[in-house]
């Protein structure tokens, strides 16, 4: 999806695709290593080495994002590398909305975005099957693909942009490809510290579906205020087999 880069609808400008490493997916979805011994889904996928560093391990992670759509290795790893760099000056601009306790200060936070953005490219250029172009809240996999989904800041990081029937559709389709549990986060926009307005809303218009989902506390903080994942799971009665 493309939306305009407005800073009256959101400081960071364009959605960031950005590049997290499977240190930072750690703490943001508590992951336990019998949790990466899972199919796991990444969506959105974005830049991170977090499907490179896992299936390395000898996990089993495919990562799912629009950007795979259009470009090849050589333009998504430019893409990883110049969108680190936007994520960076805009955490450096607005250092007061951050709490330095997991990155020291935002020169360690570009380096790890760095690493991580290159061991994304480099994985993307030798094993391409596991980016698989995608575009929320329609994905390319069958029913009940994945053991585990993850899905970090697109959902409710841009709720100016991404109006309640998407997050609701779209988590309706994230569970669609599990049949296990996802995970998403964080619960706060971009620029804010406060949680999703109608969480409450969504969780109800959920259960409708048959999908239960409750805000967890995580141990991770970076952006103030984010500091719970939103856990939803199938409906004990309509769980699929």
């Amino acid at each position: 999806m493309t939306f305009d880069n407005d800073p009256q609808i959101n400081g960071i400008g364009d959605m960031l695709i950005s590049s997290r490493s499977l240190d930072e997916y750690r703490a943001m979805f508590t992951l336990t290593d019998n949790d990466l011994s899972r199919r796991i889904l990444d969506c959105p996928g974005g830049g991170a080495g977090f499907t490179s560093e896992v299936n390395r391990l000898g996990g089993d992670v495919t990562a799912c994002d629009v950007a795979y759509f259009d470009n090849s290795a050589d333009d998504l790893a430019a893409i990883a590398t110049s969108e680190t760099d936007r994520g960076n000056r805009y955490v450096r601009a607005h250092a007061e909305q951050y709490a330095w306790t997991y990155f020291t200060d935002p020169d360690e936070h570009q380096r790890s975005r760095h690493d991580a953005a290159q061991q994304f490219a480099a994985h993307r250029r030798r094993h391409p099957e596991r980016y698989v172009p995608g575009r929320l809240p329609v994905l390319p996999f069958t029913d009940g693909s994945f053991d585990l989904a993850l899905s970090s800041h697109l959902l409710f990081s841009y709720t100016e942009r991404l109006d309640h029937t998407f997050h609701l559709d779209a988590i309706t389709e994230l569970m669609r490809v599990t049949s296990g549990e996802l995970r998403i986060f964080p619960l706060v926009a971009v620029g804010s510290s406060a949680p999703y307005p109608r969480l409450a809303e969504l969780l109800a218009d959920l259960h409708a579906r048959n999908i239960v989902g409750r805000a967890v506390k995580v141990d991770y903080e970076f952006q103030r205020g984010a500091d719970h994942m939103l856990v939803c799971r199938h409906a004990p009665s309509t769980a699929p087999s």
